[in-house]
This record gives structure tokens, C-alpha cells and sequence, in this order.
């Protein structure tokens, strides 16, 4: 089973185009979330393998990480921190974007990720997808950038309307939008539509990689999600602590194949597509993952209900499945599953609990 540093070394070799790359520069949002910080570690390991081989200095890539908080972005992005090609911003993408030169590529990957943040910070989740986005996109367009990626999710679908299996990049599910936890999935419509108009205005090329639920070794310890709750139980060795009868069924994707996926849509997906990102192979209820937790990491199962915190920020959604025909045209295809996936996960968790 593979460390989480040997999987990033790993997915340089993937077929990936990454002769586009080399000398540009990369603005990412939401640099310290789970999937940003893998994206950074991904295209720093890049760096390095440039830096290692003197004749390919000048092919290394710029990376603009922005995040709200340098405290944080310091201890994530630590052994990073002093590489010159590593350059950080603090910044409130719900303001003006501080000026950082010129950049080839965008990826807003930076939003309210987890129900505890869309029930207690309900403004800020639809802002940072809506006004969020509209800055990055005016960042983008002002300096002439090549492509804006922005990162959306499974969670736009709705509600399944009895009329699909899964989930393709054209189905429109129900939605209540007089509810709390509906900011999250409708400002992600927005914020979708938005990057259209800037197309229509501005002829500002974009893509939009839709990602399943995500989980990996670079999940942020306050993360709320369930999968996040038993695999930090799982790791402390505690009991689990499930808050349903566990039968939702859901789309997941470990972490470093959502990354990798991320940069397909980016470097090799057709202009203002949107393109699912999910493993099919790791489509499971919550009480299976509870189950293999159980039976690998020697914790009890025990059922509990949520408080009205939590209870207000978790999706009514009891099944998501994702069509991902389309992804897979591009060449995409996940490197690791569902049960392997938690082991590794539990196993780097355990490192910083």
C-alpha cells in the first residue's frame, strides 16, 4: 500500500499532457482545502523533479496559492513554503483579487465544503460561490488567462426525480431553494452559469469538473462531513458514531484521483464542458463504510442522533450516483478504490491526530 508522498510521485506518470505546463503560472483558490493542498503537492512535486535535473529549472511551474488564513496555508503547505516557485496571497476571494501579474491557468477550488460550515456560515457558503467566483473570473479575464477551471460538485443535481440511474453532466434534479442547505448546491449553479456569461461576454474559455464526495490523507481535521467523522473516529481508535440508518447511497472518489481528474478537465477537457468526476467502483451506503472501518480498524459502530447544527447542514439526498462516460473518454480513470482508499486514509490521519 502505497504512502501518500509515493501516490503523488506516482501521478506524474500518468497520461496527463503535461508538456501544457511547463513555464506557466497556476492561480489556485482554496489552496488549504483538501483537494487544493493535493493539487499543490501534485504540481510542486513537478517542481522538484525539475529542480532535481538543472537542464529543466525553467520548466517548473508557478504556483499562486490563495487562502484566507497564512497561519494555515503555513503549517499546509509547510514543506512548500520556502520553494520560489511556490508564491502565497492571503486573500478573501469575496473581495478584489490583489493583484499577482499575469496567469495562464485559474482552478477556484475554494468554497464552504462541509455541512457544519453551510449551517453556520450560510452567507459566506453562497458568496464564495457566487461572488467568489465572479472575482476570480474578472481576475481572469483582465489578465488574459488561458482557461478557468472551477470546481463544482455532484450536489447540483438535486434531488433524482425517479427518471435516472445516475447522474450525466445535462440532469437537472430537484432543488427546494427556501431551505439552509440549499445555498451550497444553488450558489454552485450560479457560480456555474456565471463562468458561462463570461464566455458570452468576454470569450473567457472555461471547464468544470463536477466531483462526487471526496476523501483522502489531506482532509482538514475540522472537516463535518460523516465519511470525515468515522475515519477521524476510526484513526483515534473511538467508537463511530453514525446518525442514520447509514442506507444513503453515494458517489465517491478518493482524493488524489479527484486531483488528477481535476487536472484532465483542466489540460485535456473541451471548452465550457462540464465533465462528472467519480469512481464507480466506490459507490457504497455509509453503513458499509462504517462496516470495513469496523472490521479494519477494530472500532464499534454505534447510532446516534444529530444535533440541530448538524442536522441543518446535511443533504436530504439518499441517493447520488454519477455518469462517468464522459471523463473516461479523456483518458481518466481511478487508481484507487473505496476500501483500500479508507486504510490509507486512516493510516496518514493517524499521523496528525
Amino acid at each position: 500500500m502505497q504512502r501518500y508522498g509515493e501516490e503523488i510521485e506516482a501521478s506524474l506518470k500518468l497520461n496527463l499532457p503535461w508538456e501544457k505546463l511547463p513555464g506557466k503560472t497556476i492561480m489556485l483558490s482554496g489552496a488549504t482545502g483538501m483537494i487544493g493542498k493535493c493539487l499543490i503537492d501534485i504540481l510542486m512535486q513537478y517542481n522538484y523533479n525539475c529542480s532535481a535535473d538543472e537542464g529543466r529549472l525553467e520548466n517548473q511551474i508557478k504556483i499562486i496559492a490563495l487562502s484566507r488564513s497564512e497561519e494555515s496555508a503555513r503549517k499546509r503547505l509547510r514543506e512548500h513554503w520556502d520553494h520560489n516557485s511556490l508564491r502565497y496571497i492571503a486573500c478573501d476571494i469575496n473581495q478584489v483579487i490583489p493583484e499577482c501579474g499575469s496567469v495562464d491557468y485559474i482552478i477556484h477550488a475554494a468554497s464552504n465544503t462541509h455541512p457544519l460550515q453551510y449551517s453556520t456560515d450560510p452567507v459566506g457558503t453562497i458568496t464564495a460561490n457566487v461572488i467568489g467566483t465572479k472575482n476570480l473570473l474578472d481576475y481572469a479575464v483582465a489578465h488574459e488567462t488561458k482557461r478557468f477551471c472551477m470546481l463544482s460538485s455532484v450536489e447540483i443535481y438535486g434531488e433524482n426525480r425517479g427518471d435516472a440511474d445516475r447522474f450525466g453532466e445535462e440532469y437537472m434534479g430537484y432543488l427546494d431553494c427556501n431551505t439552509l442547505r440549499a445555498g451550497y448546491p444553488e450558489s454552485k449553479r450560479v457560480g456555474e452559469a456565471l463562468c458561462n456569461a463570461y464566455y458570452q461576454t468576454y470569450q473567457l474559455d472555461y471547464v468544470i469538473p463536477r466531483l462526487s464526495r471526496v476523501y483522502g490523507p489531506t482532509m482538514l481535521s475540522s472537516d463535518s462531513k460523516a465519511i470525515a467523522q468515522f475515519i477521524k473516529k476510526a484513526a483515534a481508535g473511538e467508537e463511530i458514531v453514525l446518525k442514520s440508518a447509514g442506507t444513503q447511497l453515494y458517489s465517491y472518489t478518493y482524493v488524489l484521483d479527484a486531483a488528477v481528474g481535476v487536472l484532465t478537465v483542466l489540460l485535456k477537457g473541451k471548452s465550457r464542458q462540464a465533465y462528472n468526476i467519480s469512481d464507480t467502483k466506490s459507490e457504497v451506503t455509509l453503513r458499509e463504510i462504517t462496516e470495513w472501518l469496523e472490521a479494519d480498524c477494530g472500532v464499534n459502530v454505534i447510532f446516534n442522533i444529530p444535533d440541530a447544527a448538524e442536522q441543518a447542514g446535511y443533504s436530504v439526498v439518499t441517493k447520488a450516483l454519477l455518469d462517468t462516460r464522459k471523463i473516461e473518454s479523456l483518458g481518466w480513470s481511478p487508481q484507487t478504490h473505496m476500501r483500500e482508499g479508507l486504510r490509507k486514509t486512516v493510516r496518514e490521519v493517524r499521523n496528525w491526530l
